[in-house]
């Protein structure tokens, strides 16, 4: 194991480098800002990532040495995870923009007075920050979104009394203004400074936090710690002390380890680093598979994409997670890792119960492999919640099927919210296997159908009943065949309300 010294938590804010020494690791970034930085304009709504009210920006250097932003809820995110990081804060705004000459207010924020784009004002500076993470992408492009982009882009922000009309038409008009935008060289060279730091070891009240850059060291401290929690994009973990209060004892952080940030793709299959954001990993899916687009956009708000990892999402094992469903349906493999030993399984083998896996003391998940796309293979993914954006699943049905002379070769089916688990449906798949997949195909469908129920038996809880649940998975299969059966599919106007409103 590693021998690492104690040292603060180093980064950038307000133009300067911070340190703090005597944090709990635990400390949550809104709590410091509020409590010790008397930052007060980032607010706290829901503490869980949910509402946006907390929402500021992320500065990181990438491979190349450029900066790179990204919004994060800050409500969730523990404080020694800035370390080696830039933190901007609606604060931050204004000045930047008198520093430039052009008025009291950045553009972001002079378009959301001028649109009436607030009102109580509560969530306005977590609008505020993701609309200028968006902003700062395009500034000096020319480039200007459409309202869909800036409405995906604020999917993680709810606003419950102004409204979102004006909040877009605020984002639209920002880039109409003249530019005003980030001065990055400083924060570079400042990040290229803390990039000289040793690897963190906080400590405090007991307690470590370590972050080690390398898979190796990683490892190793795994090893060494077995006890200890893993923690990756914080979206989950964070809830474990905001919501539950529990105690995490030390923390072992992947989100420095550079092995485990990346996606590649062979000539066979799609890795994905356990520490890669949610966002790369579905951006990766979705480039192989575009109908996964849907359930990426849909996969909670932008800011938990862009801190959240697919592994720790897979990791966790939650039954209505949207990631197992759909790499459970493209034959997924899971990479696990003690020490030197690395070893694979198919992902529908990690599971073995409710929140319960194949991980042994010391081993951590390492890697997620997805076989490519093969000929003659349909890939669909439906999610059902009470609320299109940043919403849990009742329902999330994924479906891999192989068709080959209009019949249906092998067929992978998978459900989140259907049980204990992520589980696949081996009867229905089985009533399909060998089957016609067009209009003549409709007995083996209503077979499949009726096999669900044997396949599973789901729970009632405050999302849905069981009988709803077994309702709409076995619709859910029918919307499938519909949209995808050999002879006379049903366009996505048919099916989409969305690909409906635009074709009109």
């Amino acid at each position: 194991m590693p021998v690492e010294e104690v040292r603060p938590v180093r980064f950038v804010h307000r133009g300067a480098i911070v340190e703090v020494a005597d944090a709990a690791p635990t400390r949550t970034v809104l709590e410091w800002l509020r409590e010790d930085a008397r930052c007060t304009g980032t607010k706290e709504g829901c503490a869980e990532g949910d509402c946006g009210a907390c929402t500021v920006v992320l500065g990181d250097l990438d491979a190349q040495g450029q900066l790179q932003l990204r919004p994060v809820n800050a409500c969730i995110q523990f404080l020694p995870t800035l370390d080696g990081r830039a933190l901007f804060t609606v604060e931050d705004l204004a000045p930047m923009a008198q520093r430039c000459g052009a008025g009291a207010l950045h553009p972001v924020q002079q378009a959301m007075v001028d649109c009436h784009g607030s009102q109580c004002g509560f969530c306005t500076p977590g609008f505020v920050m993701s609309l200028w993470a968006g902003y700062e992408l395009r500034v000096g492009s020319g480039a200007v979104p459409t309202r869909q982009a800036l409405a995906d882009e604020l999917s993680g922000n709810l606003c419950r009394c102004t409204g979102y009309r004006p909040i877009l038409d605020a984002g639209l008009a920002a880039h109409a203004a003249p530019p005003v935008a980030l001065p990055r060289e400083p924060v570079r060279a400042a990040l290229a400074t803390l990039a000289q730091d040793p690897p963190l070891h906080h400590q405090a009240g007991g307690v470590h936090f370590h972050a080690p850059r390398t898979l190796a060291d990683f490892a190793a401290l795994r090893l060494a710690k077995p006890q200890a929690r893993v923690l990756a994009g914080s979206t989950d973990v964070g809830l474990w002390v905001t919501k539950q209060f529990r105690d995490l004892g030390d923390i072992l952080y992947l989100g420095r380890v550079a092995e485990l940030q990346a996606v590649q793709t062979t000539a066979t299959h799609i890795q994905i680093g356990a520490g890669a954001t949610l966002q790369a990993a579905w951006a990766a899916l979705a480039a192989e598979w575009p109908s996964l687009r849907d359930v990426w956009l849909r996969f909670a708000g932008l800011p938990v994409r862009l801190s959240g990892t697919m592994g720790g999402n897979v990791a966790n094992g939650s039954p209505i997670g949207d990631s197992a469903p759909v790499l459970i349906a493209l034959g997924a493999a899971i990479v696990l890792r003690q020490g030197e030993r690395v070893r694979e399984m198919l992902l529908e083998d990690f599971y073995v119960d409710y929140m319960k896996n194949r991980l042994e003391p010391g081993e951590f998940v390492q890697a997620l492999r997805v076989p490519r796309a093969v000929p003659g293979q349909v890939v669909r993914v439906y999610k059902i919640s009470k609320r299109f954006d940043c919403d849990i699943s009742a329902v999330c049905a994924a479906y891999s099927l192989h068709l080959a002379q209009g019949r249906v070769q092998q067929a992978r089916i998978a459900h989140g919210g259907m049980a204990g688990t992520v589980r696949r449906a081996p009867q229905a798949e089985a009533a399909l296997q060998g089957q016609p997949w067009g209009g003549d195909g409709e007995p083996a469908l209503q077979a499949a159908m009726a096999a669900l129920a044997q396949d599973y038996t789901p729970l009632t809880d405050m999302r849905a009943s069981a009988a709803y649940r077994l309702q709409v998975a076995q619709n859910l299969l029918r919307r499938c065949w519909l949209e995808t059966r050999t002879d006379a599919p049903w366009p996505e106007s048919a099916v989409n309300v969305f690909a409906r409103e635009a074709a009109l």
